[in-house]
């Protein structure tokens, strides 16, 4: 399956430039105007890398790279951007970005990076956390070398745990980043769907997935 590839630039003639090179070196591309379309494509594009101007007409690339973060989307970024700067740069990986291409540029230079990025994160299909695995490209999950059986539902709840494990979740953010508002906003479901996984990833081990009353939820170790 090509990779997806989301072009975010306020300068169509480039956004559409950028997006028929990577169309045409096999990646399925589509292009976003501005930062809030961006935080709407990654929800319902779900793109594989994100190409990302920092000079947008509505909010800053480097806010919108920390929105996504908020929302709990790890897609990598590429910063595109005339500010070439050694502190720009700066600014910008520590944003959240993955990397940084500065204008003018060549479309060569962008697909090569962009290829180079893209490696790197497929590199890193296999998460874990303690005993429990989860291999992205089999879709599969093992706790103690034991298979558990997910629904996609699960499977996408419980890779959130644990691309965020440690921190605390708020039932909101695990609503927005694993049903993306088709749940009707409920926060129920979220309780719903921990105790599922509670049942198949907890069951013959240390509990690792976690209530912070009147918060969220974590997934962690049990504290000594």
């Amino acid at each position: 399956m090509s990779a997806r590839i989301l072009v975010v630039d306020d300068d169509p003639n480039l956004s559409d430039l950028v997006v028929m090179a990577m169309r045409y070196e096999g990646f399925e591309a589509v292009a976003a105007g501005s930062g809030a379309e961006a935080v709407a494509r990654v929800a319902d594009f779900a793109p594989d890398l994100v190409v990302l101007d920092i000079m947008l007409p509505d909010i800053s690339g480097l806010e919108t790279c920390r929105r996504l973060r908020r929302l709990g989307h790890q897609v990598p970024v590429i910063f595109l951007t005339a500010k070439g700067r050694t502190e720009d740069k700066i600014a910008g990986l520590t944003s959240g970005g993955d990397d940084y291409v500065t204008k003018p540029f060549s479309l060569e230079e962008l697909i090569a990076r962009a290829r180079a990025v893209l490696g790197r994160t497929r590199q890193a299909a296999r998460l874990s956390y303690a005993d429990l695995e989860i291999d992205e490209d089999a879709y599969e999950v093992r706790r103690g070398g034991r298979l558990i059986e997910l629904t996609p539902t699960e499977f996408k709840l419980l890779r959130y745990l644990v691309t965020n494990a440690g921190r605390v979740l708020t039932k909101r953010q695990i609503l927005d980043h694993v049903w993306e508002y088709d749940s009707g906003g409920s926060e129920g479901v979220v309780h719903t769907y921990i105790s599922y996984l509670r049942r198949k990833v907890d069951d013959a081990g240390e509990p690792l997935i976690h209530t912070v009353p009147r918060v969220g939820y974590a997934l962690r170790l049990m504290r000594p």
